[in-house]
Parts: C-alpha cells; structure tokens; sequence
C-alpha cells in the first residue's frame, strides 16, 4: 500500500496565533475572537509551548460565576475559574503533533483528545505552526484529475504488476471500479489502497467477471 504523500506540514497555518504566560484573560479572549480561533498556544523562552488556553479552559470563569462546584468532577475546572493569566488558564503539558504526522495521525489525536486545534512543534518542541479541523479537510479539495492520476501510478502499480488494465472513474472524490477484475482477491486490497490515498471519498465496486484466486 502506497504510503500517504501528505503530512501535517502540508496543510498546517505556519503563521500560528500565540501568547506568553503573563497573558490576561481578557487579552486572550480578544485574540481568540480577532483570528476566530477557539485555542491558542503558551509560548516561552525562544518559542517552546509549554501549554495550551482553550474556549473550554476559559468557560469555567462563566460556568462558577454564581454557584460553587457541587461534583469532584468540576473541581478543576473551577480552579481555572480564578485564574487571569495564560499560566493559571492554560492546559499543560499541550497536546502537540509533529510536522511529518500523517493527515490521519493528526486526526486520530484530535479524535481520541477532544481537541479542535494541535500546536505543530517540531523535536525540541519549538512552535512550527498549527493544525485545525479544517485544515486536515483540506485533503478533500484535490481535484479528481489528481486522485486520478496517484491512484494509477502509485496503487494500481503495485498492485497489478502484470499489467492488468481496471476500468475506473473519480467523481468528487468517489472513485468507482467497472469491468472484470481478473483475481477476486484483490478487492479488499484495492479498495484499502485507496482509501489511503489522501482526498479520496469513497470507493464502489462494480465489478464482473472476476475469476476466483488460483482458477
């Protein structure tokens, strides 16, 4: 299977939003809703991040304004209720990604943490960048001639070395297999190969005639 052309580099913001520690709260929220983000990253030093102030690290200061904390639960949020500066709001360690991550890598984490925006750092946690939602949807604007193109060089390359010639077609992103495909077996890998190919919907078989494994 032909590994993703496509990394975290490729579609991340390089020109990140970011603030120091002694940020205010207030100075926060303006930033947030001045660029429309709902995270920023913690920056120190020569630009390492060291945290991460979200939307929900900043809600506790509305949620607890009138009532005190009743569940274990809401403990910690409400600590952050008190909190004016980035060091006192902030989420840290931060939940980062590296710039040579997979698209799907970045997803997975985003996914399984909860999280809408991943501060791209590099190996010495340097700030490189940032990668949201929907930068990651940025895969699924290639044009169909592209896919086109990758899914016959890069997958059906490898996986008819005998020069077997299949029948496709990729409609917005959809691609769609017609004709005889000659060894059954090769189903279930053709379409996990091209699943894999970044920007790509979908994938149909209609296929006929296929001739079992080993007949």
């Amino acid at each position: 299977m032909p590994a993703s052309r496509y990394s975290v580099s490729d579609v991340m913001t390089h020109t990140a939003v970011a603030i120091g520690r002694e940020a205010s709260y207030k100075e926060i929220v303006e930033l947030m809703n001045q660029w429309k983000v709902s995270a920023v990253p913690v920056l120190e030093g020569e630009g390492r991040v060291v945290g991460v102030v979200s939307e929900a690290d900043l809600l506790p200061k509305e949620e607890f304004r009138r009532e005190e904390p009743r569940l274990p639960d809401q403990l910690e949020e409400a600590s952050k209720a008190g909190g004016v500066l980035a060091e006192d709001l902030m989420s840290s360690p931060a939940i980062t990604v590296h710039p040579d991550a997979t698209i799907a890598e970045a997803a997975r984490i985003m996914a399984r943490r909860h999280v809408k925006r991943l501060p791209v750092v590099n190996d010495v946690g340097m700030l490189e960048g940032v990668v949201s939602r929907s930068d990651l949807l940025k895969v699924f604007l290639r044009p169909d001639e592209e896919l086109e193109e990758e899914i016959r060089e890069a997958v059906l390359t490898d996986l008819t070395p005998g020069g077997v010639s299949l029948d496709f077609s990729v409609q917005d992103g959809v691609v769609t297999f017609r004709g005889p495909l000659p060894d059954r077996a090769l189903v279930p890998l053709l379409a996990r190969a091209v699943r894999a190919v970044e920007g790509v919907v979908d994938v149909r078989m209609e296929l006929d005639g296929a001739i079992p494994a080993g007949a």
